[in-house]
């Protein structure tokens, strides 16, 4: 199945991630209200929309600054340069083991978009001024040197981060390495939405 290409359709089907995509039982029809309230909250702090790996993503001055997702249980906005965001109110979460910082905020329960809408603005606002800016979060250093649109990909998607996680470490880098050997950034970023399939199987780059 195809993620979407089209943010409208985000909005009206769903990721295109799974086989409940444009049914009753997708994961966004449960948070649907308080989706497009945050939708309408980041459009008017002036962020452009996207679509990327299947989700909302919001930018500002060249940067992604933040990313929505639906799941079962929660809904979530994560930002990309957490690392930077001071998080005055301790809302940020970690989620999963893969994350380096706390980088979501996460809502279990209809309203909580509008209950927390003046935090909501200052994190996008904080992050926005750092875009401005040109500010990135200082790199940590990692055992396996990881391409920025693998990292991207995964902080897009906790499950599939879990599953990278608990890859062996020849695993890894086997995708560290075929992500990043391609010269264009749209070609990696590419790369690591088709990896997947074979993360979420355990498998490495080379494995069948």
């Amino acid at each position: 199945m195809a993620m979407i290409t089209d943010v409208e359709d985000y909005f009206t089907k769903g990721c295109g991630r799974c086989e409940r995509f444009d049914t009753p039982d997708c994961s966004t029809r449960l948070w649907i209200d308080d989706l497009i309230a945050l939708r309408a909250i980041c459009l008017d702090e002036g962020l452009s929309e996207q679509a990327k790996w299947g989700h909302p993503t919001y930018m500002h001055a060249g940067r992604n600054i933040a990313i929505m997702g639906a799941f079962r249980t929660d809904f979530r906005l994560t930002f990309f340069d957490a690392a930077l965001l001071a998080d005055p109110e301790g809302v940020l979460q970690r989620q999963g083991p893969n994350s380096q910082h706390p980088d979501a905020l996460r809502f279990t329960a209809l309203g909580q978009v509008a209950e927390r809408e003046p935090v909501i603005r200052a994190y996008l606002r904080e992050a926005m001024g750092y875009a401005e800016k040109g500010v990135r979060s200082p790199k940590v250093e990692r055992e396996i040197e990881m391409p920025e649109e693998l990292i991207e990909a995964l902080a897009a998607d906790p499950e599939m981060s879990a599953a990278f996680d608990a890859l062996t470490p020849g695993r890894q880098k086997s995708w560290a390495f075929q992500v990043g050997s391609a010269k264009k950034s749209q070609t990696r970023a590419d790369r690591a939405a088709r990896a997947r399939d074979k993360i979420m199987a355990g498998k490495g780059a080379l494995e069948r």
